[in-house]
């Protein structure tokens, strides 16, 4: 049971690296995503504020795709 809850979410953030376009943005290249999310993590961690903006980023996103609109 919990190999499988695991492996929906690998997929599901598979899924979110998909919907931001990174994976057409890096022609499907593992190891330009490896080393965008790697300065993702080291500028998060230089940067309190940085996951605040992003979470509100990511939360108007979603809030727009529920409501039929593109994404900001």
């Amino acid at each position: 049971m919990q190999r499988r809850e695991r492996t929906r979410h690998l997929i599901e953030l598979g899924g979110l690296v998909q919907k931001a376009g990174l994976v057409d943005l890096a022609d499907d290249d593992r190891a330009i995503l490896y080393g965008a999310m790697l300065e993702l993590a080291a500028k998060a961690r230089e940067n309190g504020d940085t996951l605040a903006l992003w979470k509100r980023r990511g939360k108007r996103a979603f809030d727009a795709e529920a409501e039929g609109s593109e994404t900001p």
